[in-house]
């Protein structure tokens, strides 16, 4: 049986008027929960959703949240800027090399704040403490330093979520120079098929 016009356009006009009304209802909720005074926009996580998890660990953020130390000490922020320990387990057999980040997405920047981008981390190894591993890139973080850069959220700004990630990879290596930003490294990664696993740890800061 066809619909009238008139009832299709009062169907559609409902329609919009119920996902205006949820969509306002969602970012009421989301302010409650996360009062800040800058706008939340979704970054996409980059790891297909049927990756294979595995485990990590790191002593320093046991509590779940980024300790005093760990904070930058640049951007207003006094911290020793000392990078977390990393230590995981359970990679799949496959990995023949892993990169670890240290990702901000609720940075006011509409896109995120990469912290910290290290690649072609040997399979042998299962610790980052520090020290680069031989023949592993610690590439640029978003403040254009090499290495880790500690969390330094706005003052006054909401509970900031940082994602400490360990990727396992089926190649040894990306193949990258070591000035690719980390967008591009976890672009190149995502899009190389390459991934067969992936671990993450959140902690968090706020100022």
């Amino acid at each position: 049986m066809k619909r009238s016009t008139r009832t299709v356009t009062a169907l559609a006009a409902t329609t919009a008027a119920t996902l205006a009304v949820a969509g306002a209802a969602s970012a009421t909720a989301y302010s409650a929960t996360h009062p800040n005074r800058f706008g939340h926009t979704e970054v996409r996580a980059g790891i297909p959703s049927h990756t294979p998890r595995f485990v990590v660990s790191s002593p320093e953020w046991k509590g779940g949240k980024v300790p005093a130390a760990g904070y930058a000490n640049v951007f207003g922020c006094s911290g020793a800027n000392h990078a977390p320990t990393v230590r995981w387990s359970g990679a799949p057999a496959s990995t023949r090399s892993y990169a670890v980040s240290l990702f901000d997405p609720d940075a006011p920047t509409g896109s995120g704040f990469w912290h910290l981008m290290t690649w072609d981390i040997p399979a042998s190894t299962t610790t980052l403490a520090g020290a680069t591993p031989a023949g592993a890139v610690s590439g640029p973080n978003d403040a254009g330093a090499t290495g880790y850069l500690g969390p330094c959220p706005p003052a006054g700004d909401g509970v900031h979520h940082y994602v400490l990630r360990v990727v396992a990879l089926d190649v040894p290596s990306l193949g990258l120079p070591a000035t690719s930003t980390p967008a591009v490294a976890s672009f190149s990664m995502a899009m190389s098929g390459h991934i067969v696993g992936t671990a993450e740890l959140t902690a968090t800061a706020r100022r």
